[in-house]
């Protein structure tokens, strides 16, 4: 078995996992049938009286309606409500080493759906945050072309081929601490070094035609405008595929600390190498071999080798809900939802184990399934109250299925902090409370 290749877990026979709810069994689960509703303390009336509906002086009308709301214009730009202030990126501060080099986690115990809110995503800087004034921006093509250009924001903005396609960006080092065995508590902090947004750009490959790449063209180097430099080398192939030069995310201008006004997405491939603050773009004959791809975001191996250029994010998952930030409330039915992804393609399947990994049973897939983006998928399931040990397991359209973490450290070893996709476990205790736990 090669560096590069990890195994694929078996899928095991049996399903631990009771089967989705019809509308009826929910009824009945909840108490909210026909019996249970004459047996009531007069909430819902049975038989014929029951068309009329809960007495309405059961539920008073609420102050809120009774009163003229805000004005419309109170918040130009729109905000969440305040009750859900607690909703909000999350920084782990011992991670680095000042606020200038920090990260900021994506809440994705409390989202839904497979679009990040631009608000919410997670933030990764090495020195700072650039403040480029739109006017005076300039993006370069240069090296081993025919002709080096020069563009500005409305350039680029005028550029034929405008696309919005929707990726996932993941940084290197999302799960990076448990490789060693469980330790952040809570998938905001264990797998937050993500989110998924559509993004309006341009191809690169437009750019580099108009430049005319020369035949010993074989790699780019992607530099940024911000304190750190930020320079990445990109394989010709790769370049010319399906990166893009993108100035706008989820309909609007990027923020500023996703790399406002301009910044490159590398699909599938991991976070470092979409460069913020976008300033050149360089053609040349070999790798330049930069800070960011020698002494960091490279593997190191138990033996001491290093694999590097291993720029791919492989198939991923993570249960969202229940997780230690989103315990269980309610014994009876319960939703468990979570997210999946590959920088190799499209997933196909998601597989989910209520004990440990012995029994799996296939989690329904809903939302939008693209390439290289968030697949967002659900499980409807009984819960009694018993111990719970949950587990997501992605399989995507190459065949590669997620590995256990022992199958991933019997190839790597521990040494690295980067690339670690293994299936993560979350114990849910009797009272619902949930907490991060090492399982194979």
């Amino acid at each position: 078995m090669s560096d590069n290749q990890l195994p694929e877990t078996s899928r095991p026979a049996g399903n631990g996992v009771a089967p989705p709810l019809s509308r009826r069994r929910f009824l009945s689960v909840a108490g909210l049938g026909a019996g249970a509703a004459a047996a009531g303390a007069g909430t819902l009336r049975a038989g014929p009286a029951a068309a009329a509906g809960p007495d309405p002086n059961i539920v008073p009308v609420p102050s809120w309606s009774k009163t003229l709301g805000a004005g419309v214009n109170v918040n130009p730009y729109g905000k969440p409500s305040k009750f859900e202030k607690d909703v909000v990126r999350r920084e782990v501060t011992w991670l680095t080493a000042s606020s200038e080099s920090s990260v900021s986690f994506t809440p994705l115990y409390a989202l839904d759906g497979v679009i990040t809110p631009n608000g919410l995503c997670f933030v990764r800087h090495h020195g700072g945050e650039a403040e480029i004034d739109p006017d005076k921006y300039r993006f370069m093509i240069h090296g081993m072309v025919d002709k080096e250009l020069v563009f500005t924001l409305e350039d680029i903005k005028r550029m034929p081929g405008r696309v919005n396609r929707a990726y996932f960006l993941e940084c290197a080092a999302n799960s990076g601490m448990e490789w060693r065995g469980a330790q952040l508590n809570g998938c905001q902090f264990t797998h937050g070094m993500i989110h998924n947004v559509f993004y309006t750009g341009v191809p690169l490959r437009a750019f580099l035609d108009m430049a005319g790449v020369k035949p010993k063209g074989k790699w780019v180097l992607a530099e940024g405008a911000d304190a750190a430099v930020m320079t990445r080398s990109i394989p010709i192939e790769k370049a010319l595929d399906d990166c893009l030069v993108a100035f706008a995310m989820n309909g609007e201008a990027l923020r500023p600390e996703q790399g406002y006004p301009v910044r490159l997405v590398v699909p599938g491939w991991e976070g470092n190498m979409w460069v913020k603050w976008l300033r050149r773009i360089k053609v040349g004959d070999q790798p330049w071999q930069q800070r960011e791809e020698t002494s960091k975001y490279t593997d190191l191996l138990a033996d001491g080798r290093s694999r590097r250029f291993t720029f791919i994010m492989d198939a991923k998952s993570v249960v969202t809900s229940p997780s230690p930030q989103a315990p269980l409330r309610q014994k009876g039915p319960n939703v468990l939802t979570g997210i999946a992804w590959s920088g190799r393609g499209t997933v196909k399947r998601v597989d989910v184990s209520l004990d440990g990994g012995r029994n799996w049973a296939t989690a329904r897939i809903e939302g939008p399934v693209m390439p290289m983006a968030m697949t967002r998928f659900y499980l409807d399931f009984d819960w009694a109250g018993q111990e719970l040990m949950v587990q997501s397991r992605a399989m995507d359209d190459t065949g590669y299925v997620q590995p256990t973490k022992n199958e991933l450290r019997a190839v790597r070893g521990t040494n690295s902090i980067y690339h670690n996709n293994g299936i993560q476990t979350w114990l849910v205790r009797s009272n619902g409370e949930t907490e991060n736990v090492e399982v194979g």
